[in-house]
């Protein structure tokens, strides 16, 4: 018995229809004459967006101040009016050559073979499981996406008293969910000494919902059979344990790039952020597949992931139009308290990253941090910046302290002083 394949040949195929995936879909569709296809697992087009229902969104990319359907909706709407062409319920299921691709669809299955392939899968919170929190099986714990499909999408209910783990932007976007669900946040854990948010959201927060926020503690043990009935909390420098009673358990944070197609590529990850190795014009280390947003660097803003995908549509063209890979390259390491840098790798003649940022994530709080780079086993370049790393957000820094870097100095590290 065999199974008809329907082959499609646009010239690029996008991975993900999030913020990142349909901003590259609008830029690229216009100047190709022979297709942009989406593909998205999920029914409906926008990314994570769609289903956070409150305002913030649309900020740098569009300079609007937008809830996240509407930012999704709008992003879905650019990229169809640029010409792309948007397929939902479309499972990307493995790789049939090096720009081709196998996917299932309510229809049946799809071949893609196209010229470039652009990676933006996204990434996701880890659930339960991953983070090892010992107790019993009990209902009523979610993930962040989990909370907000069940709450905006589905009109479903959840507890009345929460605990929420994390402390992040995620974390109060989880809060604003639960308040629109009439579920009380009692207290948000996190085991860095202050919240990971910035304050501009975390005292108004902590304000209007009647929150406290633990710092350094975490969540030891799930306690309530069938349904949750409490959580023990424990303070992580003291070891003092006291149970919190709660029927809702949010788990925030704690990204992971969705990497699988990236890795059954062979397309080499990054061991800090486990997302593509990519160099400023986002490409991988498989020529002709290009990644973009949150799956190289978990996690960032809508909006920034946004611009990503807007950032990667010169690169795809210039390898459409048959320019190679620059000669030569500078390899960037994220050094303690860095976990990652993105981009990794720096060419001669490449754009520059995109919005003139390198992208890292800190383990601990500097307020005033003097960034270093090392070349060689020297010091090269130095920069205090005026706003802190932070865990819990992206930490940004300038790319023209990339000017002293000698394009032949071999590996560069970055930290701080």
């Amino acid at each position: 018995m065999t199974t008809d394949i329907t082959t499609l040949t646009p010239d690029v195929v996008i991975v993900g229809a999030g913020p990142s995936g349909l901003s590259a879909a609008r830029e690229l569709a216009p100047r190709l004459g022979g297709g942009v296809l989406v593909l998205d697992r999920e029914s409906t087009a926008g990314g994570i967006p769609r289903h956070s229902d409150h305002p913030g969104y649309g900020i740098r990319d569009m300079r609007r101040f937008m809830s996240g359907p509407a930012y999704a909706r709008r992003l879905v709407e650019q990229a169809e009016a640029a010409g792309a062409t948007i397929r939902t319920d479309a499972t990307v299921t493995g790789w049939a050559g090096d720009h081709a691709i196998e996917a299932t669809t309510p229809q049946g299955r799809i071949r893609v073979e196209a010229r470039a392939v652009v990676l933006a899968t996204g990434a996701r919170e880890r659930p339960r499981p991953a983070r090892l929190i010992p107790g019993d099986r009990a209902r009523g714990v979610y993930t962040t996406g989990h909370l907000q499909n069940l709450v905006h999408l589905r009109h479903g209910k959840v507890g009345k008293r929460a605990v929420i783990v994390g402390a992040e932007l995620v974390s109060w976007s989880a809060a604003l969910t639960l308040r629109e669900a009439g579920c009380r946040t009692v207290l948000m854990t996190t085991e860095y000494p202050r919240p990971d948010s910035y304050a501009l959201f975390s005292v108004p927060g902590r304000i209007l919902f009647r929150t406290r926020v633990a710092t350094r503690t975490r969540v030891t043990r799930i306690i309530g059979r069938p349904a949750l009935e409490a959580v023990e909390v424990e303070n992580v420098d003291t070891g003092e344990r006291r149970v919190v009673e709660c029927d809702t358990l949010i788990l925030t944070g704690d990204w992971i790039p969705d990497h699988e197609l990236a890795r059954a590529a062979g397309i080499t990850l990054d061991p800090g952020t486990k997302g593509p190795l990519v160099d400023s014009a986002l490409r991988t280390d498989r020529p002709g597949v290009f990644a973009v947003g949150n799956m190289l660097h978990p996690v960032d803003t809508a909006d920034i992931a946004a611009i990503d995908g807007a950032h990667v549509a010169r690169s795809v063209i210039a390898w459409l139009n048959g320019e190679r890979v620059p000669a030569g390259q500078v390899r960037l390491v994220a050094d303690a308290p860095f976990r990652w840098v993105s981009p990794e790798i720096l060419r001669p003649g490449d754009p520059v990253p995109s919005r003139r940022r390198l992208l890292l994530w800190s383990d601990r709080y500097i307020p005033f941090p003097q960034v270093v780079l090392r070349q060689g086993g020297k010091v090269v370049a130095r920069r205090r910046l005026w706003w802190p790393a932070a865990p819990g957000r992206v930490f940004r820094v300038p790319t023209d302290i990339l000017s002293a870097v000698d394009p032949k100095g071999g590996t560069v590290h970055i930290g701080i002083r």
